[in-house]
This record gives C-alpha cells, sequence and structure tokens, in this order.
C-alpha cells in the first residue's frame, strides 16, 4: 500500500483555456536523500556505483554520491503535480531536458515553471497544447537542471443552447 500525502489545494485545476502565456509557479520543496537515491536504483535497475557506492563515488569528480539524471527529471515532474497552478489531467507529448549540475545527498530541490506557449490542438479538437519551460533549482538557487515539458490539456467544454 502506498502512503498518499494529503495535499489541500487553494485552486482548482485548470483547463488548457484557464492558462495564460507567462503564468509562473514554484512547488513545495523536495529532499533528496540517500534513501530516495537508492529506491530510486532499486525501482530502475541502475546500480551506477556513482549512485550508490560512496567509497566508489569518492574517486570520481563528484567526489561524493550524486543522484541519478533521470531522478532529478522524475523528481522535477512530481514536484509540478504538487503546485497550485495544475491542469486537468492530459497527456504528456514529450520533454527536452538538460542535465546541467550534479544533485547531491541533501540537496533541496523545487520546481519552477511557467507558460511557455499555448495552441489548440489540431489533430483533437477539445484539446489544447502547452509547453512549460521549467528548471529544477537547488536550496543555493542554482539551477541544477532545465528543459520543458509538452503536455496536451482539455479545453473547457462548450457550453450547449
Amino acid at each position: 500500500m502506498i502512503n498518499i500525502p494529503k495535499r489541500e489545494f487553494q485552486t482548482p485545476e485548470r483547463y488548457w483555456d484557464d492558462a495564460q502565456e507567462g503564468d509562473e509557479c514554484v512547488s513545495p520543496a523536495y529532499a533528496v536523500t540517500e534513501a530516495r537515491i537508492s529506491a530510486y536504483a532499486e525501482l530502475t535497475g541502475d546500480f551506477t556505483p556513482v549512485h550508490v557506492d560512496e567509497d566508489y563515488a569518492k574517486t570520481t569528480p563528484f567526489g561524493t554520491r550524486v543522484a541519478h539524471g533521470l531522478l532529478g527529471l522524475s523528481i522535477a515532474d512530481g514536484l509540478k503535480t504538487q503546485c497550485e497552478y495544475r491542469f486537468l489531467p492530459g497527456m504528456s507529448l514529450g520533454w527536452t531536458w538538460d542535465f546541467l549540475l550534479p544533485i547531491r545527498i541533501n540537496d533541496t530541490l523545487r520546481v519552477k515553471f511557467r507558460v511557455g506557449t499555448m495552441r489548440a490542438s489540431k489533430s483533437k479538437p477539445g484539446w489544447g497544447i502547452v509547453v512549460l519551460p521549467s528548471e529544477l533549482i537547488n536550496q543555493n538557487g542554482e539551477v541544477v537542471q532545465r528543459g520543458e515539458h509538452r503536455l496536451m490539456i482539455p479545453r473547457r467544454p462548450q457550453a450547449t443552447a
């Protein structure tokens, strides 16, 4: 059984029509722990020593264990769902994502995103596409990862007469 945290939101989920280019949001904080890095290794089967073996990691340019790059992307995606600015369930169309700096044990991360561009879907009436430029930021204000997420979001249903 999974322990789902209780979260009370002050704002409702948004339709595509409720968004505006330039809207921004910053997520709650997320602590990167040794246990979370180990759990990610278990989940994915990625036991690369720089992530799971401190003695080995000390011999690398990082000098210590670091989180998997894709763990950072997963954290960014999860943190977006905890923001007050959230969309109705839609479809992810993909990510473009860059790893800039290592994520270390005991880092505290937040994701900052904005609505970059918007357009109505050409192939799916009733849906719109948003591009969310995003940054994963550590406790020192450093951008450790950045990129953009493309989403297809439901449009507000048209009222019938």
